[in-house]
């Protein structure tokens, strides 16, 4: 599977070829990415004809991405904005000689312990830490509910912070990554992600196939999947 750019009325569109029937436009957060997958009977003037038809509604999805919220870097100090689970809190730092750790003080504080003394980044690996925890204790109760709705097993899930992608699948080894900043959107958001990483799993590309599993598993995806898009981006770049 190749892909190049082509230019479209000053917007770089990504061209791949797949085995598949119709061709596919998206247009992906944070910067509004254009991504053309396409028939491998059709040419690049066939694309662009096809591009151009569909021009308006992507200038407006390319509009609303420009709109959208996103945090600056995060400096962990108190006062400063923080997400779990699609609810936005506010952090109150609180120094003290032991166990550092994270608490969810009431509906609007999440209390960050620390170390006198401790550095911006030690503030962060305590949060993230602790993002982890809440991450993987979300995933065994979902993950057994999708496995026996979609006829899959996997072998394993892992979390790890990425930059680019929301989730990823290794079909050969049966093994799922989700991003550690799930943590930090609503669990429809985390439920989204581990389905769509699961039906890779009986169909590897976003073929019209594909979707149509999704919508027979989880016939709402899109408004789940358009939600995560909606939720406030970190700094990073993200694409799905």
């Amino acid at each position: 599977m190749e892909g190049h750019r082509i230019d479209i009325g000053g917007i770089p569109v990504e061209v791949v070829r797949k085995d598949i029937k119709n061709l596919h436009v998206g247009v992906y957060p944070p910067g509004g990415r254009v991504r053309v997958a396409a028939p491998l009977r059709l040419d690049d003037d066939a694309v662009r004809l096809a591009v151009i038809s569909r021009i308006g509604w992507i200038r407006r999805k390319r509009a609303e991405f420009e709109q959208q919220d996103r945090q600056s870097q995060r400096e962990f100090v108190t006062g400063e904005s923080h997400y779990f689970r699609g609810r936005r809190y506010r952090l109150k730092m609180i120094e003290y000689d032991g166990r550092p750790g994270v608490q969810v003080l009431n509906n609007a504080t999440l209390g960050l312990s620390i170390r006198p003394g401790d550095s911006r980044d030690a503030r962060e690996a305590i949060l993230h830490r602790w993002y982890r925890r809440q991450l993987r204790d979300q995933l065994p109760p979902l993950l057994a509910k999708w496995e026996r709705k979609i006829g899959v097993k996997v072998a394993e899930v892992r979390i790890k912070k990425m930059k680019t992608r929301w989730g990823s699948c290794n079909v050969e080894d049966r093994r799922i990554w989700v991003n550690l900043e799930l943590a930090k959107k609503p669990t429809m958001c985390l439920e989204y992600i581990l389905v769509h990483e699961m039906v890779h799993l009986l169909e590897r590309n976003h073929s019209d196939r594909f979707r149509d599993l999704m919508d027979t598993f989880m016939p709402q995806w899109r408004l789940h999947r358009d939600a995560l898009n909606r939720a406030p981006l970190a700094h990073e770049d993200w694409r799905y």
